[in-house]
């Protein structure tokens, strides 16, 4: 890094935070403290059922901690903001809009001219490859259109930070990577901050810069891991990332680790 530019902030903050249910007789998450910085991706991973999407859903401000503090550019999260894009596994489309009026959607609440949101929702088509279905409505589109309209919705309100709930899950191996590829254009362009959950230990390693690692129930962080095989790339095509070395040892190693949590009685 050039000793002129300014190391990134930290865009969130996790202090000692804890998420209980049921009266607190059932723990979700426990005692996480951890710091996300500004334009970093972040996975979180590991078995089913071990606080990692509750964890998400507390960053976006839809639950909120039991116990500790999560802040966002140093302010208290108190609920959702503007500042927080979420996209969910669902596809979360109003059928009864076009993809168009769907990107449009969010930008007309926040009070954007009617010439600001023709000009973004055009350049969001653009950049998620839907060049030509602005006018098509979702009952039109196949899933992975659907979910690429969710996508450009999202960041076309410009959040400081992504939040993403298992996104490509519904989708079948084919458009799975292809959407991995085009976030990872779409994150370069745009330098937002992103926190995903994922079960797929390969799409936790292709999208992130990082990744934290969640025990068994109740989750707590069991690693947190720089993929620094990547040298602080972002890699265009995923066959790239397979070929570079160090890419089978954090495989392995998060496999052993998944397989570990899953056997512990």
């Amino acid at each position: 890094m050039p000793s002129d530019q300014a190391p990134p902030r930290t865009a969130i903050t996790a202090s000692n935070v804890t998420r209980q249910y049921v009266g607190g007789t059932f723990t979700a998450v426990d005692n996480i403290s951890l710091e996300l910085r500004e334009n970093e991706i972040v996975c979180f991973i590991g078995p089913s059922g071990c606080g990692k999407t509750t964890m998400l859903r507390m960053i976006a401000g839809l639950e909120y901690p039991s116990m500790g503090d999560l802040t966002i550019f140093d302010k208290p999260i108190t609920g959702p903001g503007p500042d927080r894009g979420m996209i969910f596994q669902a596809y979360t489309s109003f059928p009864w809009l076009t993809a168009r009026k769907n990107i449009e959607y969010g930008m007309k609440i926040m009070g954007l001219s009617r010439e600001e949101r023709s000009r973004r929702s055009d350049e969001f088509l653009r950049l998620v490859h839907l060049d030509g279905f602005g006018d098509s409505y979702p009952a039109s589109l196949s899933g992975g259109m659907k979910q690429r309209v969710a996508i450009a919705r999202t960041l076309a309100q410009n959040p400081g930070v992504l939040l993403m709930d298992e996104p490509f899950g519904a989708l079948d191996a084919q458009v799975r990577w292809e959407m991995q590829e085009m976030m990872i254009e779409i994150i370069e362009r745009e330098n937002t901050t992103v926190v995903t959950v994922t079960h797929d230990i390969q799409e936790a390693i292709y999208l992130s810069d990082r990744i934290i690692f969640f025990t068994r129930s109740p989750g707590r962080i069991k690693a947190d891991i720089p993929v620094s095989f990547k040298e602080g790339r972002r890699i265009p095509r995923k066959e790239e990332m397979l070929a570079l070395p160090g890419y089978v040892d954090l495989e392995r190693q998060l496999f052993a680790m998944m397989r570990e949590e899953i056997q512990q009685k």
